[in-house]
């Protein structure tokens, strides 16, 4: 029998882990970490890396560990270890340091590799069986699954995805097609932005960029007073969650990029190392191993060889099987926008915690962040029993 039993084993569940054993001093053998991957943060580091993205958009204070300042006072490699008025780290410093903490905790010790299909209350406890048909009994259950891996694409490019599997791909698959210019990436946001620059140094002159809307520059993906009471003393008074819900759509900066990045794309496009193109496309055709984007605007078109999308995930972060069977089984309390209505602890009922987007009703825009993760984590260990 676990004492808790963390589903997801990203940023936010390896920072509840963390918090559990630092504050909580819950032994690490009584933590149960269930993740589909073989180690901990694989999936952020596997994408992190894929775009070579060199900074975080988070400043130093945000990272998995008790301590606000521990990053900042980390071990440092040489080379630029932080960027900009907010010190936000350099990607290999964070996960080095990410590396440090997990292993201080043991971690490994409480991993287990493996894909929730079911989890089902007790009398006094919780059963979460995996596919490989293990199942591990727990007191307390923490989802810290983050989105539902469900890929986003355009209404056009599901389809064309089917049809060029190894031409086109999305960024976030597990796979991606090789390289051939020309090359297009769809998509405004800034994991395009890290993708175009990456690619125009490799491919001058051969990559498309293909979005709907100019560069949104923002240093953040919602504004700081979101972090505090400045924001948040309003927004958690307000007693409908449909006023939430639209007060943290409103509040997030979408596709937005800090602006060293845009400034960049702008440099690389003066220079003819890319084209950016601000359109639609309407549709596709193909000629041998060329694909022919069909644009909106001016029916003009664009020939490529490979096409990216860096369009994020689905939005129906709740869509998940085993999570819609524990509503409906526990009779568990949703918004009308469908995610869970938690306490201040963030427990949806008693012994089963959310962190992540499933506790953004109560942590607000930033719940997705490292900075939300750090807040559900430190709520879960401070209101428990």
């Amino acid at each position: 029998m676990y004492d808790w039993i963390i589903i997801g084993g990203g940023i936010h569940g390896c920072t509840v882990a963390t918090y559990l054993v630092k504050k909580k001093e819950v032994p690490i053998h009584k933590i149960c970490v269930i993740d589909p991957y073989p180690e901990p943060l694989f999936k952020w580091k596997r994408l992190t890396g894929l775009i070579d993205m060199p900074y975080l958009r988070s400043p130093f204070v945000h990272h998995l560990d008790t301590n606000p300042f521990s990053l900042q006072s980390f071990k440092k490699d040489e080379g630029e270890n932080f960027y900009g008025p907010y010190k936000r780290p350099a990607l290999s410093l964070f996960n080095q340091h990410s590396s440090t903490v997990l292993d201080e905790i043991e971690i490994s010790k409480a991993w287990f590799q493996g894909k929730v299909e079911h989890v089902e209350k007790r009398e006094n406890d919780w059963i979460v069986r995996t596919s490989g048909l293990d199942h591990f009994p727990g007191k307390n259950i923490v989802i810290a699954t983050g989105m539902n891996n469900q890929l986003a694409y355009p209404s056009w490019g599901s389809d064309l995805a089917g049809a060029r599997p190894k031409q086109v791909g999305h960024l976030f698959a597990e796979s991606i097609p090789i390289m051939e210019p020309p090359i297009v990436v769809i998509g405004g946001g800034i994991s395009a932005a890290h993708l175009v620059i990456k690619l125009s140094k490799k491919y001058p002159g051969n990559v498309y960029q293909i979005a709907r809307q100019s560069y949104s520059v923002h240093d953040f993906d919602s504004d700081p007073g979101w972090l505090g009471p400045k924001h948040m003393s309003g927004f958690e008074k307000l007693s409908r969650y449909e006023e939430r819900r639209e007060v943290i759509d409103h509040a997030r900066h979408k596709g937005s990029m800090p602006s060293e990045l845009a400034n960049k794309l702008r440099n690389l496009k003066r220079n003819n190392a890319f084209t950016f193109i601000q359109d639609e496309v309407q549709s596709w055709t193909v000629t041998g191993d060329e694909i022919i984007l069909h644009l909106t605007k001016e029916k003009s078109i664009v020939k490529a060889k490979t096409i990216l999308f860096a369009t994020g995930f689905s939005k129906e972060v709740m869509k998940v099987d085993w999570l819609q069977k524990l509503i409906q089984e526990e009779k568990l309390t949703c918004a009308k926008c469908g995610f869970p209505v938690v306490k201040e602890d963030l427990s949806w009922c008693n012994h089963l915690f959310v962190t992540g987007p499933l506790a953004e009703l109560e942590i607000g825009p930033v719940s997705r962040n490292i900075s939300g993760a750090r807040k559900a984590a430190e709520r879960i260990v401070n209101h428990t029993i």
